[in-house]
């Protein structure tokens, strides 16, 4: 297997999820701040154009990170991110369906419509006036997580889950492009400095 790898919080992901369970792939790296993903070299594998992607053995390349990360579990169940029951799945899937769709797509989004605008601007539909919003609709999701944080360690009780994994890589990069974190937020932020703490974290940076 071979890992498509760039910069940004969607290869963090899969490379934090790998950390954790001592996974080590073939990374080949492509330009994303050049604009190689959208070129037919890349589009040939990935005809959407996104990053990472994984290259499996027999050839077929799998996007989207949650697919991604699924088929690692399945392929080097322990330690378990995803989980062992059906139970310890279906919570995961859970809480990494409400900080994707909650959390890490509008804060995304936030981003390319403002910040990150230069660049994405030519390379997708960008929507400028949305960005306030969005960034907005963000923060409320974290307002609100930080009340399902009271008296958790992880997402998950006491858990380490992939739903951690994709949170803290977003929250991360919001903070370097100017979503930085309430401070108010005593719950998220503690639960934030628990996962930077970890090696994976730092592995993955």
């Amino acid at each position: 297997m071979k890992l498509f790898n760039s910069i940004g919080p969607n290869p963090r992901v899969v490379k934090m999820f790998m950390a954790e369970k001592g996974i080590t792939l073939p990374l080949e790296e492509v330009d994303l701040m050049g604009g190689a993903n959208r070129q037919e070299g890349y589009l040939k594998l990935n005809p959407a154009g996104q990053l990472p992607a994984l290259e499996l053995d027999d050839g077929a390349i799998v996007s989207e990170i949650t697919a991604i990360c699924e088929y690692l579990e399945e392929k080097n169940p322990t330690p378990a991110l995803v989980g062992t029951t059906a139970e310890e799945r279906v919570e995961t899937r859970m809480w990494t369906r409400r900080v994707d769709l909650g959390i890490c797509e509008p804060l995304a989004n936030g981003f390319r419509f403002s910040e990150g605008l230069a660049m994405f601007e030519p390379r997708m539909l960008c929507v400028p006036e949305a960005a306030p919003g969005l960034k907005a609709m963000a923060q409320n999701k974290i307002e609100w997580l930080d009340t399902q944080l009271a008296g958790r360690q992880w997402l998950a009780g006491d858990r380490f889950t992939l739903a951690d994994i994709l949170l803290y890589c977003f929250l991360d990069f919001g903070v370097s492009v100017g979503q930085p974190l309430n401070p108010n937020l005593r719950n998220v932020g503690a639960w934030f400095e628990r996962v930077k703490a970890r090696p994976s974290a730092a592995a993955s940076a």
